[in-house]
């Protein structure tokens, strides 16, 4: 880790990146900065206007002193620029001749219009990579509307999993809670950059550069869990649920409070191969003396205790409520196997040793005012490569002058033909794949890694599942189970179907949508031949991707000493919950815990005394898979670029803490420690902000207005225009210190309203505004969705046709497709293991048969 490079060197070391980006943009040019790349901003004249969002350092107002700007703009260089004069014109073209990358995300045709855009610049620049950020997409009906964080997360279903329990009625009498701190942009950023990253791999391979399409919109709806699965497959629609995830029917609760009013996670994993929570559950009970009737011999029997989970959960609560926060009882719990997490606030990650052994949070020096502060640092462990984590955030134009000339002197990064024989294999599109040719051993487990592989896939590589029945993927044993009578069953239903039983290891909707396009064999790594067949795929591997416990692979002989002595250039990323490297090198976590122990739990819901409500789902399975990806990416291109490969250890709390946004940085640089906020905006502020009810059960809508023309515009559509004139509501700072009246006013109007009439309304009048969607809507009723062909239809070879989610970033010249190389949904338990054995390690039909009947595969 280093504010610049070093001996080690970086990811993208040399690879010139230019970004014209508000917030839509500016996460994904912190990631490119923090892999190495030098990215120069280029900002109007007077600045971005993301200079003027809070909070602000000692809560001043200035546009060199906004803490948002110094988080997400950490590392870059800062050009201004008047793009509407011939000079600046030129100047940009200039520095786009020479850049690698081009992150845009001004509205609507800003740069084309200046004779900037895409197909102007690339003549010049072939090699160019363009990334284009939109809120909806170029096209299609949504295109020009106006889009925010909340709009965002409103419209992509987050929100609709995410908020309170309903009374005991059903009723819900709170609003859907959208997960605060620009959560919307983190997505599209996230899946942004992996496309980046696979476009300049290609074009190591070909030259070629391309013109990249992430829309916010579509890059939301496709993260959540199995909300959309059990649409898709089941008809099953999901209900919010305090701390906890989202569900078709209601589960115990999940937080429990301590005796001093904070919060711990006791997770108990709805994975059923998972070993049980109950030896390490009644072994502290009784250690206390609180097992009670919980030692009575029937308690031992998993059915009887299944159809007791509450009363289980009961007893735990009180044995919680015995101790403070602070007690570290649930470090004790962890040490009994558990995957237990305290609820913590982002900034109290700050203390924690574990996290100083890995660099996860480094300090950054701002000269201006003389001081230093600690901001979130490294994303994950490598001993052979640097994440660069400054210098701080760059003064308005403060490198004018000095880039073009630079730029223009330097050697660009060369796009030749590294492996041509990378891009052989074509998509259904009749284009090439980005990574075809490139081989992954996947040894995942659940969404954090698995979905990694998922990502290669469709990208075009070969992606080889290795798995066992004695110890398959947790996500085979879901409750998303496929019907007997297939997608004609779903079909006809017209309620929520009943799962079936599972009857083999293939019927899981969940793992087969998170496991698309790969390859799957079973291996035995108990059997010694098994451990050799598994090393000899890895000899002729580019990646090797696990996502076990830590400490796993180095017990089976196969940490990354041994890697390199089988492939001295593999790429070896290893994805957990809390890493290895470090305290906590033993624990065991789910995506819940992993966002209890980085803060995002505690971030989201009303302020105290109302409890966090958390993220309905396991958010940080999908960024863990989003960062083992963009690690994995990060690394071949280094590998091209030296021949050297590398061991990166990453974790699912490491980037949850990425995403708490400024927290940290208000928490060293201001002393303010973080309070939830429901849905209101106050670092951008706006009023009226938040997510309105709206005619029907459970029906929302969210509306965000920043600027009193938007305000005007909401009053009009919702036959009020005499609030403007009210003094209470006059100006934008009167209605944010009158929020709680404009709030009763504005949701008693819409909740007379049908959502998406009043969303076509507001849009119509410039005001961001988008329904609270659930699966249901996303799959029925969104056009936009619909118009970006965001589901694709993929056989399952034992469950027939089904739709999955298709990538959200669409690529001009190597479209991505789910189904990857194989066309196929995800694979029955070993399907491809004959062949894999075959067609790569070159074994004879005798030779594989003799293995199967010798329980090896």
């Amino acid at each position: 880790m280093s504010e610049t490079a070093t001996e080690k060197g970086t990811y993208l070391g040399g690879l010139k990146v230019l970004e014209i980006a508000n917030e839509l943009g500016e996460y994904a040019g912190k990631l490119l900065a923090g892999l190495g790349a030098d990215v120069v901003k280029v900002e109007p004249i007077g600045g971005e206007m993301t200079r003027g969002y809070g909070p602000f350092y000692r809560d001043e107002p200035d546009p060199d002193h906004s803490l948002y700007f110094w988080h997400y703009n950490v590392a870059k260089r800062s050009v201004t620029l008047d793009l509407d004069s011939p000079e600046g014109q030129r100047e940009f073209e200039v520095l786009a001749q020479h850049a690698d990358v081009l992150i845009d995300s001004r509205p609507g045709s800003y740069l084309a219009d200046r004779g900037l855009g895409y197909e102007a610049l690339s003549g010049a620049n072939p090699g160019l990579i363009y990334l284009r950020i939109t809120p909806f997409g170029e096209d299609g009906p949504w295109a020009d509307f106006q889009g925010s964080d909340l709009v965002h997360l409103a419209l992509g279903g987050m929100a609709m999993n995410s908020g309170y329990d309903p009374e005991p009625d059903g009723h819900y009498d709170t609003p859907p809670i959208a997960p605060q701190m620009w959560q919307a942009y983190h997505v599209a950023g996230e899946q942004g950059v992996i496309a980046v990253m696979a476009a300049l791999l290609y074009r190591g391979a070909r030259g070629q550069g391309q013109y990249l399409s992430c829309a916010v919109h579509q890059a939301n709806a496709v993260n959540t869990e199995l909300d959309l699965p059990n649409w898709l497959t089941l008809r099953r629609p999901h209900r919010r649920q305090t701390g906890r995830h989202s569900s078709p029917v209601t589960t115990p609760k999940a937080l429990t409070q301590t005796k001093d009013g904070r919060y711990l996670l006791p997770y108990v994993t709805y994975v059923r191969n998972f070993p049980s929570s109950w030896s390490g559950d009644i072994a502290a009970l009784r250690k206390y003396g609180m097992q009670g009737e919980l030692d009575d011999p029937e308690w031992e029997d998993p059915d009887f205790r299944a159809q007791r989970r509450e009363h289980i959960a009961s007893v735990m609560d009180r044995l919680v409520r015995r101790f403070t926060y602070d007690s570290d009882f649930w470090r004790e719990m962890i040490g009994r196997g558990l995957p237990w997490a305290p609820v913590r606030t982002p900034e109290e990650n700050l203390a924690d040793e574990h996290w100083k052994a890995r660099d996860s949070f480094a300090e950054v020096q701002y000269p201006e005012v003389g001081e230093g502060f600690v901001d979130v640092g490294a994303r994950w462990v490598c001993d052979q490569v640097d994440w660069v984590v400054g210098p701080r955030a760059p003064l308005v134009g403060e490198h004018n002058g000095t880039i073009v000339e630079e730029w223009t002197a330097s050697r660009d990064v060369g796009s030749g033909a590294a492996n041509p024989e990378r891009a052989a294999a074509t998509s259904p599109y009749g284009k090439p794949f980005a990574l075809a040719g490139l081989r992954v051993v996947d040894l995942s487990w659940m969404l954090a890694s698995a979905g990694a592989g998922k990502f290669l896939a469709a990208f075009g590589a070969d992606v080889i599942k290795v798995e066992h029945e004695s110890r398959l993927d947790g996500m085979r044993f879901t409750e998303v189970v496929y019907p007997p009578g297939g997608p004609a069953e779903r079909d006809a239903a017209r309620a929520p179907m009943t799962p079936t039983p599972l009857d083999t290891f293939n019927k899981s909707a969940n793992f087969m949508e998170i496991n698309t396009g790969k390859s799957a064999i079973s291996l035995n790594l108990k059997d010694p031949r098994g451990k050799q067949i598994l090393e000899d795929l890895i000899r002729d591997a580019d990646v090797v991707i696990e996502g076990y416990s830590p400490g796993t692979m180095k017990r089976m002989g196969l940490g990354y000493d041994r890697l390199k002595e089988l492939n001295p250039d593999v790429v070896y990323v290893q994805q957990s919950g809390l890493g290895e490297r470090g305290t906590y090198d033993r624990a065991k976590a789910f995506g819940p815990t992993a966002q209890a122990f980085s803060g995002l739990t505690d971030m989201s819901g009303f302020p105290a005394p109302w409890p966090p409500a958390g993220i309905g789902y396991s958010y940080l399975d999908w960024f863990g898979a989003y960062n083992a990806a963009t690690a994995i990416l990060a690394g071949l291109y280094r590998r091209d670029q030296t021949g050297r490969g590398c061991h990166i250890d990453a974790s699912q709390v490491e980037t949850g803490m990425y995403l708490a946004g400024t927290a940290i940085l208000d928490y060293t640089a201001n002393g303010r420690t973080w309070s939830r906020r429901g849905n209101r905006s106050p670092d951008k502020p706006a009023a009226p902000h938040g997510i309105y009810r709206a005619d029907g059960d459970d029906r929302w809508i969210a509306i965000a207005c920043f600027t009193q023309s938007q305000w005007v515009a909401t009053a009009e559509v919702l036959g009020h225009p005499q609030w403007v004139d009210d003094e209470r509501f006059a100006t934008l700072e009167q209605r944010l210190a009158h929020q709680d009246e404009l709030d009763a006013l504005v949701g008693a109007e819409t909740a007379t309203r049908e959502r998406y009439e009043l969303m076509g309304a507001l849009q119509a009048s410039g005001v961001p505004a988008g329904v609270a969607q659930n699966a249901e809507d996303r799959v029925d009723n969104d056009p936009q969705l619909r118009h970006r062909e965001w589901l694709v239809k993929l056989k399952q070879t034992e469950n027939g046709v089904w739709p999955v989610k298709q990538l959200p970033v669409q690529m001009s010249a190597t479209p991505p497709h789910v189904g990857g190389v194989k066309q196929r949904n995800g694979p029955n338990y070993g399907e491809d293991t004959a062949e894999v054995l075959t067609r790569i390690l070159g074994l004879s039909d005798v030779e594989v048969k003799a293995l199967f009947e010798e329980g090896v595969v």
